[in-house]
C-alpha cells in the first residue's frame, strides 16, 4: 500500500490548524489545482489535496482505470492522517471519490467527515447520461475535452504532449464512467453543492439530488462559469466554504 506521503500534498501546513480539509482533484487533475487554497482560508484549516498516480510528481506511476480501486487506496491512504476533525471538498470526479470516500471512513474508522462539499458533479444515485468518453477515438476524445474547456488550449493543441497526456486522461474519464452508485445508508454530516450557471453537463437539479444522501443540512450553490467554474470563482468557493466550516 502507498504512504499517505504519495497520496497527499499539503502546499502550507499550519501547525495551528483545527480542521484538515482535504481537496480531491477532477479527471485529469492532481494537487496543484489546490496549490494556492490554503491562501483563502485562516490558520486554522489546513488543505491537503489528492495526488494519485500518473501525474505531477507522481508521472511515472500508472493511473488508475477503474472506480472502486481508485477510491480504496485514496481512503486507505487518508485514514492514518485522521488526527484532527475533518471535511472534503472534490470537483467532478473528485466530488464522486470524497462521497464514496467518506462511506468507507464511516464504515472502516468510525470516523465520517464534518462536511463533505460536492462541486461540479450530479448526485451519485442520478443515472449517467453522457457519452462514454473513455471509448472515444482520440481525435474525437481530444474534441470532448475541448468542449469541457478544462484543458488548456495550448496542450490541446501541442500533439507531442497530448500523446503523454492521453493515457492518463483516459485513465480518469474510465475511472469515472465506472462508477457504479450502491444505496447506503445517509451520511450525517452536511452536504453543500457547487455549480456553474453555464455548466451544460451538471443542472441545479442533479446538484439538489445530493440532499438525499444526508441527515444533515445541504445546499446549492451556484456560481458563475462552466463546467470548470472552480478556476474563475476560487475565491467566492473558498469563502462560501470558510462560512459553511466556522460552526465545525
Amino acid at each position: 500500500m502507498d504512504s499517505p506521503r504519495a497520496w497527499l500534498s499539503c502546499h502550507q501546513p499550519q501547525p495551528a490548524a483545527r480542521l484538515r480539509l482535504y481537496c480531491f482533484p477532477y479527471a485529469g487533475g492532481g494537487a496543484s489545482v489546490y496549490r494556492n487554497w490554503g491562501r483563502g482560508f485562516s490558520p486554522t484549516i489546513e488543505i491537503c489535496a489528492i495526488q494519485p498516480p500518473g501525474r505531477e510528481q507522481r508521472l511515472a506511476e500508472k493511473p488508475f482505470t477503474q472506480f472502486s480501486p481508485y477510491v480504496e487506496a485514496i481512503a486507505a491512504a487518508i485514514a492514518p492522517t485522521l488526527t484532527l476533525p475533518y471535511a472534503f471538498f472534490g470537483h467532478s470526479l473528485g466530488a464522486l471519490a470524497a462521497f464514496e470516500c467518506s462511506r468507507i471512513l464511516r464504515a472502516t474508522t468510525l470516523s465520517a467527515p464534518a462536511a463533505l462539499f460536492v462541486s461540479g458533479c450530479r448526485a451519485p444515485q442520478v443515472p449517467f447520461r453522457d457519452t462514454q468518453t473513455c471509448e472515444l477515438s482520440d481525435e474525437l476524445f481530444i474534441e470532448e475535452l475541448r468542449r469541457l474547456n478544462g484543458t488548456p488550449k495550448e496542450a490541446l493543441e501541442h500533439p507531442e504532449l497530448m500523446a503523454l497526456l492521453l493515457p492518463l486522461l483516459r485513465g480518469d474519464f474510465s475511472v469515472y464512467e465506472s462508477y457504479e452508485y450502491r444505496p447506503e445508508s445517509p451520511l450525517e454530516c452536511p452536504i453543500h453543492a457547487f455549480g456553474g450557471t453555464g455548466d451544460t453537463r451538471v443542472t441545479q437539479f442533479d446538484l439538489a439530488a445530493w440532499g438525499a444522501e444526508t441527515i444533515g443540512p445541504s445546499s446549492v450553490r451556484m456560481f458563475p462559469g462552466d463546467h470548470f467554474f472552480l478556476h474563475g470563482a476560487q475565491r467566492a468557493i473558498t469563502q462560501a466554504m470558510t462560512l459553511e466550516l466556522q460552526g465545525v
